[in-house]
């Protein structure tokens, strides 16, 4: 990989060199329609000019809202060949998530994809000081008229076409060390905060990416982009990355489409989050057992003796490996198909994933790869590696990133990967930036290869009131694989020992309702006391391989599934613990005057 000293010449480098190939590919009606690297450059020269040409100096802000689609990276690529910054924010920020990111940024403007979107940010961006414009990439309402500062993105382009093309003199000044983007963390624990990354920052991350990777055979690759680009993870790995090695990149169209998008990309690389390969696991073990017969058993087989190879190489019998032959023609080619047949690696980041599912993919013949870092560090600190792909671990870290292990288990991160520190927020930076390592509040260990395996979020952990400390992540892993219970949250910071709020899975919920005649939705299942021992029984098979302290003792059912509308999860996909316990923490609490059984909840916790 090249030494570029910026993101955005790193970018037009590679469009000079691959011009009409293939780059971003997006759906027109029902097919995928391309733009080549030679049209996308033209267009981010276009639009930057155009930038210019509306007041952006260097150093302003941009803030950028868009669902995945061309636009998104030919927008982020012209606002920094501008001398701007890019703010990315999701698409399911409210008017006053994109009031706070506007005022907290101090952006002149923004970008914006739709006339939907743009009904959360117009209220927002009139009513911030520093604001000056907004530009609209598909035409708005009529209600939304033009005026002089609400602008459309084929009239701005247009404009800059009529300027003078400096953008190559104007990238000269910009170096590694330069910010790059402002990226607003998802908001866990609180108000999101704005991470400052730098060029070489995403660009360390994109070396480290490619030197993990070639043992693969980076080529020719294919990303299918579906987490939002608005999220670091997405931002770095499916974005600038593939840009790095001159991959192609096709956007997804929605979690719905997935799997008709995999077999119309056909995609060599994919990175998601623990959550899509948890729900893809279920569809898959749902088809199998609603199959039965031959199939199913042959497909268990591929899965068992899969995971036999890996965990314990070497130990199959002859007449083992003549099934393991059978199946790998009739059942893991036929899943490798439904992703398209030529995918290289799925990769996991963003959150821990669990390792039953991590085996699953793999003893099925798809190679999962786990990643870990965060927003603070552009974000990939570690993956593991093809030939030595350790399950239990987020791998080794990656060239030319130092981490080492703090007394009280955390893990400390430097290198140039590391952020400038939070927008405005010195004080905050120096909590987490000390002697330049980065804290990441997350604990774990290396193992004898160098391998990191995580522990915990070190302010995730629960202490009980024994001083026993316990990784509700883990428990709740466990939990979600059980067929019955599509998510879960543990508790009991403090307290003698773990309660959980639970949400049953819907289509479980449905099936069982349908077949006693019941009403199935889940407030009126919570009070049924057969359906709460269903649930019961899968909590005690979980129980059953826990220790005794991560065992939970009781359970409430939780009518509604946390989703990113609802704030109960990040975009990312991650359990908002901090807004579950603001809405259901009454409920939980409740649990501790109940009686000891999980068989024994009733209608009381509905």
């Amino acid at each position: 990989m090249q030494n570029w000293s910026n993101l955005v010449t790193m970018f037009f480098d590679q469009a000079a060199s691959l011009k009409d190939k293939p780059f971003l590919w997006a759906k027109q009606g029902s097919q995928y329609q391309s733009r080549s690297w030679a049209e996308v450059a033209g267009a981010v020269s276009a639009l930057a000019r155009g930038l210019r040409d509306l007041g952006i100096v260097d150093g302003d802000r941009v803030v950028l809202v868009s669902e995945n689609r061309p636009e998104w990276l030919i927008a982020e690529v012209a606002i920094m060949a501008a001398g701007a910054i890019p703010v990315p924010a999701y698409t399911t920020n409210t008017v006053n998530d994109h009031a706070h990111i506007l005022g907290n940024s101090g952006a002149k403007g923004a970008i914006v994809s739709t006339a939907e979107l743009a009904e959360r940010l117009i209220p927002a961006a009139h009513a911030a000081d520093a604001a000056k414009f907004v530009i609209s990439i598909e035409p708005l309402k009529q209600t939304q008229s033009v005026n002089a500062d609400l602008l459309l993105w084929s009239d701005v382009l247009d404009r800059g076409r009529t300027k003078p093309d400096d953008i190559a003199e104007r990238l000269k000044s910009i170096q590694r060390r330069d910010l790059a983007v402002i990226i607003y963390t998802s908001g866990t624990g609180g108000a999101p905060k704005g991470v400052m990354l730098s060029h070489g920052a995403i660009l360390h991350n994109c070396a480290g990416a490619e030197d993990a990777l070639q043992e693969i055979g980076l080529d020719d690759e294919v990303f299918l982009s579906f987490l939002p680009l608005s999220h670091s993870y997405e931002h770095t790995a499916g974005q600038f990355f593939p840009i790095s090695i001159g991959a192609q990149i096709y956007y997804a169209e929605s979690v719905e489409h997935l799997g008709r998008n995999f077999k119309e990309a056909r995609p060599t690389i994919m990175t998601a989050v623990p959550r899509l390969y948890e729900l893809m696991h279920v569809r898959i073990a749902k088809g199998v057992r609603n199959t039965g017969g031959t199939k199913e058993k042959l497909f268990n087989a591929a899965v068992d003796l899969g995971r036999r190879k890996i965990e314990t190489p070497g130990t199959l019998s002859f007449g083992d490996k003549m099934i393991d032959a059978l199946v790998d023609k009739l059942v893991r080619r036929k899943v490798k198909a439904n992703f398209g047949g030529r995918l290289k690696a799925f990769v996991s980041g963003g959150a821990p994933l669990n390792y039953d599912i991590g085996m699953f993919f793999s003893a099925l013949g798809l190679r999962l790869l786990q990643g870990y870092g965060l927003t603070e560090s552009a974000p990939v600190i570690s993956v593991t590696r093809p030939s030595n792909n350790k399950l239990a671990t987020v791998g080794p870290p990656l060239l030319d990133t130092e981490v080492k292990i703090a007394e009280d288990g955390e893990i400390l991160v430097r290198g140039e990967l590391v952020m400038q520190g939070y927008w405005q927020n010195p004080e905050a930076t120096r909590e987490v930036i000390r002697d330049g390592w980065l804290h990441t509040g997350d604990v774990g260990k290396l193992d004898e290869d160098g391998y990191i395996q995580i522990t915990d979020r070190k302010k995730d952990i629960i202490v009980n009131s024994g001083g026993d400390n316990l990784s509700p992540q883990r428990v709740e892993g466990f939990l979600t694989l059980q067929p019955e219970i599509s998510q879960a949250m543990v508790y009991g910071d403090k307290r003698p020992h773990l309660v959980a709020g639970i949400v049953p899975d819907p289509d479980f919920a449905a099936e069982w309702a349908k077949g006693r005649g019941v009403e199935p939705s889940i407030a009126s299942l919570a009070a049924n006391e057969e359906f709460v021992k269903t649930i019961g029984s899968a909590v005690e098979r979980v129980n059953s391989t826990l220790n005794n302290i991560e065992r939970v003792r009781r359970f409430c059912l939780i009518p509604d599934p946390f989703t990113v509308e609802n704030e109960m999860m990040t975009p990312s996909l991650k359990v908002r613990r901090f807004k579950v316990t603001e809405v259901y923490g009454q409920k939980l609490e409740a649990l501790y005057g109940k009686p000891q059984s999980v068989q024994a909840q009733n209608a009381a916790q509905g």
